[in-house]
């Protein structure tokens, strides 16, 4: 069996039922915007899913887990719509993810899209996500307006890694056609990141992930750096359950963070580690976990790496020890 064959395996048997008509979840958070710091509009719309985890899927990534299966008619995604601007205080910044790709015309149709994007034109910043297979001039000539950014999650300048360890639908050419194109039309790129993909040890991981953030930086406006958290349904759940994977330290996404931030210049460096602080989230001992997480967060939302001076707790000798001596849970993927 290989990677994709295994990663597929894992998918539930078979898809749970949805209401079409209700958007996945919708939340208010904050972020940055003209360099200050402003409220975010946070909507997930309820779609088909990502065409890669309906055909095998990422080893870290759950989007199966809301995956429709079946494409949702346009008049229910004009109703969940509907909903999202009910909800819409008129944030300064607004979100839209799909548990897939927004540019996916098989997710939402063409129409939708600009359907969408037109509703939050006065937002100064619009942000959606997307597979850099949809990203192409056909698709984005419609959609495109002053305050449009593409989110793609590249996770690691690395092919190797793109493939043994993350088994992504695409290779770092595919983000670098997307990324030369979006900046000749003049659309802002964030570049998602992944912190520690399975079968990596922590230290690995650490310099996959700085290698990353120096070469995505060249390309965006601003990184995401993803400490993976363990999602339901993923080869990553599983090596997890059996003792084979532990989610990163919070002192590596701060280690991350020191050696590459004074080298990216204007870009912005941002770390929003979901389930931090829990087992199935990146976390430490757990006594100073809430202190580190908020340090982080005041991180991302400032750019000020002072926030980090001072943090200590006796688990930092442990956690050195790992990157020194390599911990028993990264170990090499051999496709058969």
């Amino acid at each position: 069996m290989n990677l994709q064959e295994l990663v597929r395996s894992l998918r539930p048997e078979s898809p749970r039922e949805f209401d079409e008509t209700k958007p996945i979840a919708m939340w208010t958070e904050k972020d940055t915007s003209k360099g200050e710091i402003v409220d975010a509009f946070v909507l997930i719309l309820r779609t088909r899913g990502c065409y890669w985890a309906l055909n095998s899927g990422c080893t870290m990534c759950g989007y199966i887990n809301d995956a429709r299966m079946e494409p949702v008619s346009d008049e229910n995604m004009e109703i969940q719509l509907e909903k999202a601007l009910k909800r819409y205080r008129g944030e300064k910044v607004v979100k839209i993810f799909t548990s897939g790709s927004f540019l996916d015309p098989n997710e939402i149709s063409p129409e939708m899209q600009v359907r969408i994007a037109r509703a939050f034109k006065d937002a100064e910043r619009f942000i959606v996500e997307s597979l850099p297979e949809f990203v192409t001039e056909k698709i984005l000539e419609p959609v495109v307006q002053d305050n449009l950014e593409i989110a793609i999650g590249l996770e690691s300048a690395s092919d190797e890694v793109l493939e043994r360890n993350v088994n992504k639908s695409f290779r770092v050419k595919d983000y670098i056609r997307a990324a030369e194109l979006m900046s000749e039309i003049g659309i802002a790129l964030k570049t998602y990141l992944l912190l520690k993909p399975p079968f990596m040890t922590e230290n690995e991981a650490i310099e996959d992930a700085e290698r990353s953030v120096l070469f995505a930086a060249k390309y965006s406006s601003e990184i995401s750096l993803n400490p993976i958290n363990i999602q339901s349904h993923t080869l990553v759940n599983r090596l997890w359950k059996r003792g084979e994977y532990r989610p990163p330290w919070l002192w590596s996404v701060i280690e991350v963070i020191k050696a590459t931030k004074p080298e990216i210049g204007d870009v912005r460096l941002v770390s929003w580690p979901t389930a931090g602080g829990l087992q199935r989230g990146a976390h430490n001992c757990g006594k100073c976990d809430k202190d580190v997480l908020k340090a982080i967060e005041e991180f991302s939302l400032t750019q000020d790496l002072s926030v980090f001076d001072g943090l200590s707790c006796s688990c930092i000798d442990e956690w050195k020890d790992v990157l020194q001596t390599g911990d028993s849970l990264g170990f090499e993927w051999r496709i058969d």
